[in-house]
């Protein structure tokens, strides 16, 4: 069963970076134009590839959600690109699919004179990425008194005189800054996208990695939607799942908190109980998840992610749905999401032990708030889950710490050039 389109992979992710920094995303896209149109006017490329040049170009400030000076576009790209540019090389290479391209995101902020000197293919790829960043920067700043002649002076120094002739022909024939001030690109953009070509493990690559995503705000994020996704795995093994329920659970349960990239830290990281707004803001995490699923992943998913604050009694949120109203899929992600909140510390809260979290769950099963078959599955199997668990954890934390090691290395070789 396909799950998602290729075409909606992009446009998920581009929606979900959204909610965190609309104006970083929004920048993102215009560059992607620029640099999309500039290697049209190359004539080399299939338009698949330009597809994928154009995801890459979309994300090409992934990085920058990791660091702490994400509001300040001009001083993360001009003044401080280092940081952003080998996160945003780190996660592309070891998460994505488009992991041969990374390096046009290590190198997108290395002047040009440097990029000659390295042995590296993708330099003029990645030079023409460097000036479509800079001309969006510049546009959007100095506004109808930007003129592209500026750059002129920068040719064969810090920018690609190839660059610069491409972009010149991109203007020339495609008119692409009166489109980008008028906003009139946006429908080029969506045109090329749909020549987007994803297979399903690729598509599979993309949610996962958009789930380490959430480790930008923090590590325990990512551990935790790992914890989440285990528990309901084994207990849809466990409760009899089929294989095509167990994958709609999976994409459920790794995308379920997905939302909760746009509540505030100072609200996720409270050292308190939440005020009655600030727990109404946490809340609008599901809404904010189901709206940008919506129309794009499979409904059976939308509706597990949807559901995860349901409780059989009517007590959960938002729609106050009760057991007969959802499914075994939607009710096994609600009892795998409030083991791992038991299990986990919480900023005004040290995490429960075993016995006492095993203790909630037990009681307010027989108080009708979880599916009581449920519970007695995650009872009498507690040990196996949890085994498996613990392995998946430490599989997310090897690959966290393989991607801050190599933050460092990159760091410290690129300094050194």
């Amino acid at each position: 069963m396909e799950y998602i389109h290729s075409k909606d992979i992009f446009l998920f992710m581009r929606d979900t970076f959204k909610l965190v920094d609309r104006r970083a995303m929004d920048h993102g896209s215009r560059v992607a134009y620029y640099f999309y149109k500039m290697l049209e006017c190359k004539g080399v490329y299939e338009k698949f590839e330009l597809a994928d040049f154009v995801f890459l170009a979309s994300l090409h400030d992934i990085g920058a959600y990791k660091t702490d000076n994400l509001k300040d576009l001009i001083r993360y790209d001009l003044k401080e690109p280092l940081a952003h540019a080998t996160y945003g090389y780190l996660f592309f290479k070891h998460l994505s699919p488009l992991s041969e391209l990374a390096t046009v995101i290590l190198y997108h902020h290395t002047d040009y004179s440097q990029l000659e000197l390295l042995d590296y293919g993708n330099r003029e790829i990645a030079a023409c990425l460097n000036l479509a960043e800079k001309v969006d920067i510049f546009s959007v700043a100095l506004g109808d008194k930007f003129d592209i002649r500026m750059f002129r002076k920068q040719a064969g120094g810090a920018l690609s005189e190839d660059a610069l002739n491409l972009f010149d022909k991109a203007v020339r024939e495609f008119d692409v800054l009166n489109k980008v001030k008028k906003g009139d690109y946006k429908e080029e953009l969506d045109d090329i996208i749909g020549y987007m070509i994803f297979t399903n493990e690729d598509k599979r690559k993309y949610l996962e990695m958009l789930m380490y995503c959430q480790g930008f705000r923090s590590e325990k994020s990512v551990v935790n939607s790992v914890v989440c996704t285990c528990i309901a795995e084994m207990l849809g093994v466990k409760a009899g799942l089929n294989s095509l329920e167990r994958d709609q659970l999976y994409y459920g349960a790794i995308l379920h908190d997905i939302g909760m990239m746009a509540v505030p830290k100072e609200i996720t990281d409270a050292p308190r109980s939440l005020t009655t707004e600030e727990y109404q803001k946490v809340k609008m995490h599901v809404h904010l998840a189901e709206r940008i699923l919506q129309n794009r992943m499979a409904p059976e998913v939308v509706e597990i992610v949807a559901a995860h604050h349901e409780r059989s009694d009517g007590s959960g949120y938002p729609r106050g749905l009760r057991e007969v109203q959802m499914n075994q899929k939607q009710q096994i992600l609600q009892l795998a999401d409030s083991v791992t909140a038991l299990l986990g510390k919480r900023s005004y809260r040290s995490a429960f032990r075993e016995s006492e979290m095993l203790g909630i769950i037990q009681e307010e099963a027989m108080n009708g708030k979880y599916n009581k078959n449920l519970a007695n599955i995650l009872f009498d199997n507690y040990d196996d889950i949890m085994q498996r668990v613990k392995i998946s954890a430490e599989e997310t934390m090897v690959t966290y710490r393989k991607l801050n090691h190599q933050f460092g290395q990159v760091s410290e070789k690129l300094k050194a050039q």
